[in-house]
């Protein structure tokens, strides 16, 4: 009897997650950079691509369509103050290092919890939602993006007019570790989702990533977070 094959080795993703990434980076930051109207198209174009997949999942963890319409209304509300978020921090004094920052700061969460949770492990928050998710993780997240926002707040002592805020750094630290809690609720809030839906990724728009919305989560609700306090600051007449 002749032997079995053996199965093909599984191919590696790892050129198209980094050429998509490359992608993504350029295309983002030059939209960033540009501002105005490239930035607004940029943010609407990528909203409306989350929102597709927003309902595309619903679709897939809701049978009732009253509550698949509930569900679609509360995407719109979701993403879309994010997404206005976006743009108005960009359209600021400094909006370029404002969205810098909370994209940074989203960034270092994702990175401190990743390696924090493969060094130290332990106990896990959600394994039913997201069975990878450490209590270390989040720690190594908060701990990450209170770094990152402390540093930039260290770097801003140097600009003439700023000096010694730098004595004042624990308290964008402090704001580092809350962004990097909603950050990661965010993150258990698609996983929640996709669980629901029975799905892996919330498309396969991007090659090696899943889709817009896996890439996002994050950032959606630290953005959303953000666009609740500016509405309730404006409503009492402080913006």
């Amino acid at each position: 009897m002749a032997d079995a094959e053996a199965p093909a080795p599984k191919r590696s993703d790892l050129g198209p997650r980094t050429a998509s990434a490359v992608v993504m980076i350029a295309v983002a930051g030059t939209a960033l950079w540009l501002g105005s109207m490239v930035w607004t198209l940029f943010v609407a174009l990528v909203s409306a691509g989350v929102m597709w997949e927003w309902i595309r999942i619903a679709r897939a963890g809701t049978p009732h369509p009253v509550a698949r319409g509930l569900w679609n209304a509360g995407g719109i509300v979701y993403v879309g103050i994010a997404g206005l978020t976006l743009v108005e921090l960009r359209g600021a004094d400094g909006g370029l290092h404002l969205v810098l920052t909370v994209v940074g700061a989203v960034i270092a969460t994702d990175i401190g919890a990743y390696f924090a949770g493969r060094t130290f492990g332990g106990p896990k928050i959600a394994p039913r939602i997201s069975p990878s998710k450490t209590w270390s993780g989040l720690l190594g997240g908060m701990t990450a993006a209170s770094a990152v926002l402390a540093g930039l707040t260290l770097y801003a002592a140097r600009v003439p007019g700023l000096a010694g805020i730098e004595r004042m750094a624990w308290i964008p630290a402090l704001y580092g570790a809350l962004l990097a809690v909603v950050a990661q609720v965010g993150d258990f809030f698609e996983s929640w989702m996709k669980r629901r839906a029975g799905v892996k990724d919330s498309s396969r728009l991007i090659p090696g990533h899943g889709g817009l919305f896996d890439r996002v989560d994050g950032l959606l609700s630290v953005c959303f977070v953000l666009g609740l306090f500016y509405i309730a600051l404006k409503a009492q007449g402080y913006t």
